[in-house]
């Protein structure tokens, strides 16, 4: 009998409140390796909670989080510390240090986490640049980047340490159509290229339809729906109807800013 596949991600009955607030009641998710996991839900519904408790940022109230194997909420010190490099984050707005250099920026979990010598980090940071297409930008600051182009730089930082599993909030957010296609299919391009999970929170209906192997929808806390996209927007479900009905009209406004934008460039 083949061994069970240790899940990347395992989060089990997670409650987490703020004061006498109620974010997230009893979630359950799993993630495996490879797998491209896709967190839905409107506004408030507890989707970046639900992130800052996978990535350690934020202790539950209740539950659990295993991650890569080992329990989150029991690793403490050192082994905690280990633990945290096997992962990366993309942050929704980039999160890259200004006053710092593209180069600078990706070079900063490696001088952090290592005790590699300048010359190999300095090769490293190129090398990682080059995963993204974006080696040209080693000696720009951020502010001299579009947006796109910083989305790439800090995908480059969060996979600096070659992340077995890597978190990615609102990826797609304040990105044209066109940007926003090319980033998915260069996160699918890394995926598979280096076989990691890859957890996405968005409400993006085409990048949702792109990326996904499997999503979740969370509403006022608790998990609506689980499964494929297809499984989910058939749940009968007036929330579920709402939110890609919504979406899907979004997408056809979207669709056609992005045909525009194409006989433009024509």
């Amino acid at each position: 009998m083949a061994a069970r596949q240790v899940p990347a991600l395992e989060v089990h009955g997670l409650v987490a409140r703020y004061g006498e607030r109620t974010i997230l009641d009893g979630v359950d998710l799993t993630v495996q390796p490879g797998e491209v996991r896709v967190v839905l839900g409107g506004s408030g519904c507890g989707k970046s909670t639900l992130l800052k408790h996978c990535i350690g940022l934020l202790t539950p109230t209740a539950g659990s989080v295993q991650l890569l194997g080992a329990d989150l909420l029991a690793v403490e010190g050192p082994a905690r510390d280990r633990l945290l490099t096997r992962i990366g984050v993309l942050f929704q707005n980039g999160a890259l240090l200004g006053s710092l250099t593209i180069g600078e920026n990706v070079a900063l979990p490696l001088q952090e986490h290592g005790d590699l010598p300048p010359e190999i980090i300095r090769e490293v940071v190129r090398l990682k640049l080059a995963l993204v297409e974006m080696e040209h930008a080693e000696h720009l600051l951020p502010s001299e980047l579009s947006g796109g182009m910083r989305k790439r730089a800090a995908l480059a930082r969060a996979m600096a340490l070659d992340p077995q599993i890597i978190f990615c909030d609102e990826p797609s957010a304040g990105l044209d159509p066109l940007t926003s296609a090319e980033l998915d299919a260069l996160l699918l391009r890394l995926k598979d290229r280096f076989g990691m999970a890859v957890v996405v929170v968005t409400h993006e209906l085409p990048s949702i339809r792109a990326i996904a192997d499997r999503v979740i929808m969370l509403s006022a806390g608790r998990v609506l729906a689980n499964g494929t996209l297809q499984e989910v927007m058939t749940v009968e479900h007036p929330e579920i109807r709402a939110f890609f009905g919504r979406i899907a009209a979004g997408e056809m406004r979207r669709e056609r800013s992005a045909l525009e934008l194409l006989e433009e460039g024509r």
